[in-house]
This record gives structure tokens, C-alpha cells and sequence, in this order.
């Protein structure tokens, strides 16, 4: 069998689209197959082809094959490495905006407060090395597995998602973007362009627990992020979100408005009432991993000695 690749340059609107031609002959038969791949450098320009030819939008690519469940991408692609608009952390108007191409590493290596500390905790648990410089925190939103780590770390920090087409732009709070196991509220002309985190969200502590089968390279059987602020020797606000134990991760309203009042250093008085609280709010699944049964008790466990460790640090 021989096979043939040519390559041409294309100009739409600016930016170069490129074209593969994949050329297979076996015998007297001839097979041609045609996959289109775009890269550009403007956001409208990416946004006019998500609009006409609905492409499959890459960014990491870490996860893009599991996704697909295909061993080859037919195309059309579309590539929004180029965007520098994409990538980046920056402060504007109250919000601190993180590009949706930005990775992993550049959320490690940034200048956060600490109330960031349970987001660069979860980066560091996101795959190896390799995978932390190329993933991005937009991928992994848009991927939508329940077991997402930045997922429960964006919820505690109020995060909301900012989706682009070329009709304009929206907003929505993280919890209403993830509507269900790999499923958002992304219409199929839109791109998910950038994450913001209110200023209200950035202050006081934060930590991150996560629990797998081994230490790195597993995806969660359960895992928490909590955000405490204390003043004059109480909690002023928490915030408590828990993911891999229900089809989205969630926040825990009634366990922050038990924390709330309360003194840091007394809080294993609360644990009796909170633990059981914590579990009935969940809804896990059984599978190879653990079962739901396994789940419940291991969030709380994990929730309650986050929390524990946060007042304590606060105290």
C-alpha cells in the first residue's frame, strides 16, 4: 500500500487554514480523504469558523481522544493556541480573568491569593508534568467529567464562565455551565474564551483534598475544596464544594451556612451534626473505582478535615 500527504496554505480572513489531503491507493482503488485544521490569531476569526463549520475546538489536547472515543481526527479542527486573548491571568473591573488557554503550569507558576492556594493544589494533581504545561483550565471545563478537579476549586471561588460567538458574548455561573456528566450549557457556535473569579471570592484560606486509588495519575473517587474567611475570631463565609460524588460537582449551602459563626478553634463540636450532612447531600455512583456507599463517607471525611485544617491554620 502507498500512501501520499499534501499540504497547502489557505487564507480566511487573516489567519492560515491548513489543509491535509491523505491520499491511500491498494491496487486499482483509489481512496481520498480531506481534513481541514485551523489555527488563527484573531478571535473573530475563530469565532466566524466555530459559526460555519462547526469544528471540534482543540486547546491541550490531553484529553481529546478519550473524548472522541476515535483513534484519528476527521476534522474540521479548530486550534485556539494562537489566540494570545485566550491565555493569560489578569485583573480588570473587580474579576480576575484567567484565559481559557491558560494551563496548568501558568496557574502554578502565577502570583495568587490565597484564597487561590486549593487551585494551584488541584493543578498539581492534574496528571503528570507533561499534561500540567499543555492542559488547560478551559479544556477541563468543557470536558465536564464529574471528577474535574479545578471544578470544585472554581465553584468555592464563585467562578463564572465567559462564552463568545459571533452574536456576542455571555455569562454564566460555573454551576449553570455544567449541566450534567460531559455536558455544558456550550451552544455549538460558541467558544468558551475565559474564567472569572469576583474579588469578594479572592479573600481569606483555602485547601484542596483529594482522594484516589494512588497518589498521582488517578482520577478522583472523591474530593473537596473549602474556602474559609475569619474575622474577629469567627467565620465570616465559607464556601464548600464537592466533586466525583454526583453528576456535577456541587456547592454545600447548608454545611456553609453551619460553619458560618462559628469559632475555628471549637469546630470539632460541629462535626457530629456536619459529617452526616455532608453525606446525605451527595449522590455518588458505584463503579471500578468505589462504590457509592465508599464515596459518602469518603467526602466527608475528606470536607471535615479540610475544613478542620483551615481553622486551624486560621486560628
Amino acid at each position: 500500500m502507498a500512501s501520499r500527504s499534501c499540504l497547502c496554505q489557505l487564507t480566511l480572513s487573516g489567519p492560515r487554514c491548513t489543509v491535509y489531503w491523505y491520499t491511500n491507493e491498494i491496487g486499482n482503488e483509489f481512496n481520498r480523504e480531506t481534513m481541514t485544521y485551523l489555527r488563527p490569531h484573531l478571535l473573530e476569526d475563530a469565532l466566524q469558523w466555530l459559526a460555519t463549520e462547526r469544528p471540534l475546538v482543540m486547546a491541550g489536547c490531553t484529553d481529546i481522544y478519550p473524548t472522541t472515543q476515535s483513534p484519528s481526527l476527521a476534522g474540521p479542527l479548530l486550534d485556539i493556541t494562537a489566540l494570545e486573548s485566550l491565555r493569560g491571568i489578569s485583573l480588570a473591573d473587580g474579576w480576575r480573568r484567567f484565559g481559557a488557554a491558560t494551563t496548568w503550569d501558568d496557574v502554578l507558576q502565577a502570583d495568587l491569593p490565597p484564597a487561590f492556594r486549593m487551585l494551584k493544589q488541584a493543578a498539581r494533581e492534574i496528571g503528570a508534568v507533561q499534561i500540567q504545561v499543555s492542559g488547560t483550565i478551559g479544556g477541563n471545563l468543557c470536558t465536564a467529567s464529574p471528577a474535574a478537579d479545578s471544578v470544585p476549586c472554581l465553584m468555592a471561588l464563585d467562578a463564572e464562565v465567559e462564552l463568545a460567538s459571533v452574536s456576542g458574548s455571555r455569562r454564566l455561573p460555573l454551576a449553570k455551565f455544567l449541566t450534567g456528566p460531559r455536558q455544558t450549557a456550550l451552544r455549538p457556535d460558541e467558544l468558551l474564551v475565559a474564567i472569572h473569579v469576583p474579588r469578594h471570592a479572592e479573600a481569606g484560606l483555602s485547601g484542596f483534598a483529594k482522594l484516589g486509588a494512588r497518589r498521582y495519575l488517578v482520577i478522583s473517587i472523591a474530593m473537596v475544596a473549602a474556602r474559609l474567611t475569619v474575622e474577629d475570631g469567627r467565620i465570616a463565609s465559607a464556601a464548600v464544594s464537592v466533586g466525583a460524588c454526583a453528576p456535577v460537582a456541587l456547592r454545600h449551602d447548608r454545611l456553609e451556612s453551619l460553619l458560618v459563626g462559628s469559632r475555628p478553634d471549637r469546630i470539632e463540636s460541629l462535626a457530629a451534626e456536619a459529617m452526616p450532612m455532608i453525606a446525605a447531600a451527595l449522590a455518588p455512583i458505584d463503579d471500578v473505582r468505589a462504590s457509592a456507599g465508599y464515596r459518602r463517607m469518603a467526602a466527608a471525611e475528606l470536607a471535615w478535615r479540610t475544613i478542620g485544617s483551615l481553622c486551624v491554620e486560621a486560628s
